[in-house]
């Protein structure tokens, strides 16, 4: 599923959930809803070819990764891992799942 956000600085966000409902990933924030829309219904059309992920670590050694358009633009970040496989398996989670979305899941 994917919940759209609106912050208290008027910003807007997302989550991807499993089906589940455990989160995946949380976006940056975007400036209006309309462009949070284009973001969230062009993810089921990426594929892994258009797919950047980039790994990393912070500074407590907890696992995290980021998720960039083809372009290299952030579009947003895991939850914290306690081991690099982990790390992995939410990756391997979060492509999965980009791949099933359906229309009907975005709210």
């Amino acid at each position: 599923m994917i919940k759209i956000n609106k912050e208290d600085n008027n910003t807007y966000n997302f989550s991807l959930s499993t089906t589940n409902g455990n989160t995946l990933f949380y976006s940056v924030g975007f400036s209006s809803k309309e462009e949070v829309k284009n973001v969230v219904s062009s993810l089921n059309l990426l594929d892994k070819q258009h797919i950047i992920i980039e790994r990393k670590t912070d500074h407590d050694g907890n696992f995290l990764f980021n998720l960039k358009n083809k372009k290299g633009q952030l579009i947003g970040n895991s939850l914290l891992y306690g081991s690099e496989a982990g790390m992995e398996n939410g990756i391997k989670n979060l492509k999965k799942r980009i791949t099933t979305l359906k229309k009907s899941e975005y709210l």
